[in-house]
């Protein structure tokens, strides 16, 4: 990957692009040249502690189900949370939240919804006509728009700001990488093995953007019965152990498919649902970034 691709881009052509190191010792440019950052200015009313991305290789793995829960449970132990939903063709995080109005502003910016609970979002499913209106916009728009979130946003004060990523490896994932101040990624992944591959994709793009990964949750890992309590392994054996040892990542959560917390999001009542594997990832990830509750 280029130094372009990397967030950086060297000035002077034929620069050996080590301008903190060489003294001046190049000879294109006698070291007068300079790295350019391309991170966003956040809001200057924004005091954001950390930043999270949540990250799959493809879609349909549950990014967005786990985005709301580290949000729901961070909340729940008394941190400022907001949520980025940056996942612009297939915004789902005001649905499971259960906020349907449309997105405000003032004079400094844009408000962010808040959910019962108090959790800040932004989505651009708040600004449009009708909620299930596509969004058919091409690339380059959709990752201003990102970038936006961050600028334009007035979030105020947040512990923890969760970015709900589109899956792949594309044009918004750069982005975000490149222009957001990210602390750290959760990987989604499923029990399949083709999952599995297209995810390490995934782990790959953020090692290459020198972007510290959190961890690796498994989702829809097993179906247990509620009459004989039996589990139930629908997608087949998990590959999850083999994957984090490769890659040297911590295992945050298997979390099990559970028909109530699909009903809970259609209902747009996330925020009342009790998933303990998800509330223990949850302590991890903030002991891996700690910030002081105020």
């Amino acid at each position: 990957m280029n130094e372009e691709e990397r967030g950086y881009e060297v000035v002077e052509e034929g620069c050996e692009g080590d301008c903190e190191s060489c003294g001046g010792s190049c000879e294109s440019c006698g070291g007068s040249c300079a790295q350019q950052d391309f991170r966003a200015k956040a809001h200057p009313m924004n005091h954001i502690k950390r930043v999270i991305g949540i990250v799959s290789g493809k879609g349909g793995v549950g990014k967005s189900l786990i985005t709301s829960l580290s949000a729901v449970m961070m909340n729940r132990a008394g941190y400022r949370v907001g949520i980025l939903d940056a996942d612009m063709t297939g915004p789902s995080i005001p649905l499971g939240f259960g906020v349907h109005e449309r997105a405000t502003a003032n004079e400094h910016g844009i408000l962010p919804a808040r959910s019962g609970k108090g959790v800040g979002i932004m989505s651009v499913n708040l600004f449009l006509n009708e909620e299930t209106e596509p969004v058919i916009w091409r690339g380059a728009i959709v990752a201003n728009t990102v970038k936006q979130f961050w600028t334009d946003v007035v979030w105020g004060d947040v512990d923890y700001l969760f970015v709900d990523m589109p899956p792949g490896t594309g044009d918004v994932p750069l982005t975000i990488f490149q222009s957001l101040p990210v602390d750290g990624i959760i990987v989604v992944a499923s029990p399949q093995e083709l999952v599995g591959m297209i995810v390490t994709k995934a782990v790959r793009m953020a090692q290459m953007m020198d972007v510290p990964i959190l961890g690796i949750v498994e989702n829809m890992s097993w179906f247990q019965c509620d009459k004989c309590g039996e589990k139930h392994y629908i997608y087949g054996k998990s590959r999850l152990e083999e994957s984090a040892a490769e890659f040297g990542l911590e295992i945050l959560a298997r979390l099990p498919i559970r028909p109530d917390v699909a009903a809970a999001v259609d209902a747009g009542k996330i925020e009342d649902v009790d998933f303990p594997e998800m509330a223990e990832a949850v302590e991890k990830i903030a002991k891996a970034l700690p910030v002081e509750k105020e």
